[in-house]
């Protein structure tokens, strides 16, 4: 099975990444089967790991069966040295063996652990990355990224806590009680019964700490959402000279993490209390057991040695069980609650019929389409619309009117509530995302850019562009003047959403990236508002280029922009109001003649010294 898109866009690979999410969907909130998966693909490894594991501790315990040998037939006296011979190199044997088998398993491990890790880190990246839009609108970036992050790490802890902490003293206390058997079989069986009920109880008493784990893990979540939230947005911070609210505000989230983490350790406490007090009891019982089976000649003085050696192999084992299992409780727990988040079914995923969008005439039809953001009134009531492939259309009206709206139901981020969006005659609800994507560019308000190059960031819908090709885009869109002007030029690293550039020079970016993506629909959301007059007006000639033989959807408050356009579509409270070409709808009474009325009496008049 792929891990991840490896960009199969055939259909056998469409299905099988639906059929992965679908499968993946199941595991939210069932962290075994969730670590199972990961563990399965590399059972062999895994398999030479325990087995490793167990072999080392069979020779741990037999090393113990060897020091009784030894001391036995140094009993014997200096009459018999070949027996004192045998039982040494016996023992030597068997230490020599313990070492290599741990050192097999930590060599395996290290490479098998670090694999399940990413194996995991890629499928939850490529499974929250098919979540819908609105699904990141509600959640906090941090958040997310945080919950992966401890998805994979809390597998990876589980790997290492059971391979190095639970199993191993788990199997000294199997086989310590096995050996107590060759002294007495009444105290074995006895040791099996104590255990046994122990365990029960631990286990009924770990369940019911189950929710202080898990309220642990969100609040710790919440914690990593707000400080990448605030970090991210410290410019708007300083602004408002919030750092000391903020620094409140994070000090009381940061004290119920604290609390809610207290909480968990403290209840694990006392469960490692609980149970160092039984096994302390009972191995004090067992080796007076024993003392009084020697008293009475039932066994020897290496048998007496055994049985207190095992004695504190059982206390040890036990209690590092005990450690062991509450942790893992712990992690469980936060494994359970990070993939309940991120493992929620999708709520658009793509039909399992979907075809490649065929985009002959790159025309756009809205029918009937009806829509309503959840919770809230309708945006869009039974919008008609129809765009011709190679026009031009400017989208007008006020805010709230459903302009927006258009654009993201076009790029399938939502479904809508009735009616159907169509290209070029076909239902973009039933194509593949991939296809529907590479039919549209967007050049956005609000532009964001990765925290790389500008060179990436520029090729980023275009990866195998030449160079060459993203000079000459950046040419067209005006931009090549002010990266030449970079210390690194193409090479610059544009920081956090681009926060390196000014407005005007990332929406200039956008431009370029958009230009070299060459997509036959465009759809500009106030490509220009960054911009100042000046630069507007240099920057139209590259956005003329750009649009030629393409059908264009452009957002525009500043209507000037939209003056070579073939028609005007005006919006309000989610209909089509007024139609035209900009030259007719100037003259018809309504909102485009009266918002073109108020931008022209607030534009200055040229001053005759700058003409």
């Amino acid at each position: 099975m792929d891990l991840v898109d490896d960009g199969d866009t055939s259909r056998a690979g469409r299905v099988r990444r639906r059929r992965r999410s679908r499968v993946l969907s199941r595991y939210a909130g069932r962290p075994i089967r969730l670590i199972w998966r990961y563990v399965a693909r590399h059972k062999f490894a895994h398999s030479v790991v325990l087995l490793s594991v167990v072999a080392a501790v069979g020779c741990a315990l037999a090393s113990q069966y060897g020091i009784r040998n030894l001391i036995d037939a140094l009993a014997s006296g200096r009459a018999h040295p070949q027996n004192v011979v045998r039982a040494f190199a016996v023992l030597v044997v068997l230490i020599l063996a313990d070492n290599l088998f741990w050192r097999v398993a930590g060599w395996i491990s290290a490479r098998t652990f670090v694999a399940v890790t990413g194996d995991i880190r890629r499928e939850m990246f490529d499974y929250l990355a098919g979540h819908a839009p609105s699904f990141f609108s509600d959640k906090q970036p941090g958040v997310l990224s945080s919950r992966i992050s401890a998805t994979a790490n809390a597998v990876y802890v589980l790997e290492n806590t059971v391979a190095w902490t639970a199993l191993p003293p788990s199997l000294t206390v199997i086989g310590a009680i096995a050996m107590v058997a060759a002294v007495s079989v009444p105290m074995s069986l006895t040791l099996v019964g104590i255990s046994a009920v122990l365990a029960f109880c631990l286990f009924l008493l770990a369940r019911k700490g189950t929710a202080r784990h898990e309220a642990f893990a969100k609040q710790a979540a919440s914690v990593d959402g707000e400080l990448v939230d605030v970090i991210g947005n410290m410019g708007l911070v300083r602004a408002f000279c919030a750092v000391f609210p903020e620094r409140r505000r994070f000090d009381g989230q940061l004290a119920a993490e604290n609390d809610a983490r207290k909480r968990s350790l403290l209840y694990l406490e006392k469960l490692r209390l609980l149970h160092a007090v039984a096994t302390s009891i009972l191995s004090a019982c067992v080796l007076g057991w024993t003392v009084w089976l020697w008293s009475i000649d039932q066994a020897t003085t290496g048998d007496v040695v055994l049985i207190g050696s095992l004695g504190f192999s059982i206390l040890h084992g036990s209690r590092d069980i005990a450690v062991a299992f509450v942790d893992l409780t712990q992690h469980v727990a936060r494994l359970g609650e990070a993939s309940e988040t991120l493992l929620i079914p999708h709520s658009m995923p793509e039909p399992t019929k979907a075809a490649p969008l065929e985009v002959r005439r790159a025309m756009v039809d809205f029918e009937n389409v009806t829509f309503a953001y959840p919770g809230r009134r309708a945006v869009l009531n039974s919008l008609n619309l129809h765009i011709e492939a190679g026009e031009r259309v400017g989208l007008v009206g006020p805010s709230g009117a459903g302009k927006s709206t258009v654009l993201a139901l076009l790029q399938h981020f939502y479904e809508p509530g009735s009616g159907t969006v169509r290209i070029s005659g076909q239902d973009i609800a039933h194509v593949t995302v991939q296809s529907l994507q590479a039919a549209l560019s967007i050049v956005p308000q609000d532009v964001t850019l990765l925290h790389r190059s500008l060179l990436e960031n520029i090729r980023y819908g275009c990866p195998d562009a030449s160079e060459a090709d993203v000079r000459r885009a950046c040419q067209d869109a005006h931009c090549l003047e002010f990266i030449a002007a970079l210390p690194e030029g193409l090479e610059t690293i544009s920081g956090d959403r681009g926060a390196k550039l000014s407005g005007g020079q990332r929406q200039r970016i956008a431009i370029a990236r958009a230009i070299l993506k060459d997509s036959p629909i465009l759809l500009l959301d106030e490509a220009t508002s960054a911009l100042d007059t000046a630069s507007e007006i240099a920057i139209q000639s590259a956005l003329e280029r750009l649009m030629k033989n393409r059908t264009v959807i452009a957002i525009a408050h500043r209507l000037s922009t939209l003056q070579s356009f073939d028609r005007i579509v005006v919006l309000n409270r989610g209909r089509v109001v007024q139609q035209g070409s900009p030259a007719q709808l100037a003259t018809v009474p309504g909102i485009y003649r009266d918002t073109l009325a108020r931008q022209i009496k607030r534009t200055p008049a040229p001053r005759p010294d700058l003409m």
